[in-house]
């Protein structure tokens, strides 16, 4: 029998899965975890039709004697359940904390709010790295104990930013956060992390792509504004969305205003999309997500 807090969290795995829909998967999965000796804790899962549709699901579980890799249950998985059903599959563990480097401009409330919730022990990754295109966060990164690197840009000479970066990401880095850096990465860079760079952009995406989205808005005299975390693809704010939220506004508040506004959903919403991808709850469909929260 398994204790609580750390020592549950030891034996935790998660399962996500993507396959085509048939009848079955469900008692599949949760048969083939009972006669492992799982016990499962929560089960999501949904179709986009029943008829011919895709299935998602994400099963979490413990085990008692869960090994370090959990190799033996991935094998017997792969074996009897995933070739028959045509799944994607990944197994993750939630020990496991994934290595994640931050990027960062001169604005640093996202910044900080992820490095907050990190210290207060909210936010379960593994913050290798700071890497800023400025030095106006230096001291509070390395305050919180975390390495931090100045890689300039240079406008006309952004390949040798990326390369530098690239370089202290490293082979093993699993997830890199954009926290309003505000450099555009190309095609390459950006293809060496498919589904694993998180974005915030501040607008209620597809509404004001690009730059300066709060002046667009309150030119256009919405009144709502609203920000958007998503995974970066090589088109320009327009990857697989993870999560939004909006705040009302009226003819009263200028351009400053909307961007002060703003502030407080951009740290919210990407903290809450960092989150859940660190915690395996996010599965990408097209150019869509499946957030099981």
């Amino acid at each position: 029998m398994l204790g609580g807090g750390a020592d549950a969290l030891h034996h935790t795995a998660r399962l996500l899965i993507a396959c085509p829909d048939r009848s079955g998967i469900v008692a599949a999965v949760t048969g083939f975890l009972y006669n492992h000796g799982a016990n499962i804790t929560t089960l999501h899962e949904y179709s986009t039709d029943p008829t011919g549709g895709r299935f998602f699901m994400r099963v979490e579980f413990t085990m008692p004697d869960l090994d370090l890799s959990g190799a033996a249950i991935k094998d017997a998985f792969g074996r009897v359940l995933a070739e028959r059903y045509q799944m994607q599959w990944h197994l993750s563990f939630a020990r496991h904390h994934k290595r994640t480097v931050i990027l960062a401009s001169k604005q640093d409330h996202a910044l900080l709010e992820l490095l907050w919730r990190h210290k207060q022990g909210e936010l379960h990754a593994d913050i290798r790295a700071v890497i800023s295109n400025h030095t106006d966060c230096e001291a509070a990164v390395r305050e919180m104990g975390i390495a931090f690197h100045h890689v300039p840009s240079k406008r006309g000479d952004k390949a040798t930013a990326e390369a530098r970066i690239l370089e202290l990401l490293g082979d093993d880095t699993e997830l890199v956060v954009l926290a309003r850096y505000m450099q555009i990465l190309s095609e390459d860079f950006v293809r060496r992390y498919p589904s694993r760079i998180i974005n915030i952009h501040h607008s209620f995406l597809p509404a004001f792509v690009g730059a300066r989205p709060y002046h667009q808005a309150h030119d256009r005299g919405v009144k709502l504004i609203g920000a958007t975390a998503h995974y970066v693809t090589a088109e320009l704010d327009a990857g697989p969305i993870i999560e939004q939220d909006v705040t009302r506004v009226s003819h009263k508040h200028g351009a400053t205003d909307l961007v002060r506004l703003g502030r407080s959903i951009e740290r919210e919403v990407l903290a809450r999309a960092v989150t859940w991808h660190l915690e395996d709850r996010v599965l990408v469909h097209g150019n869509k997500t499946v957030v099981f929260n």
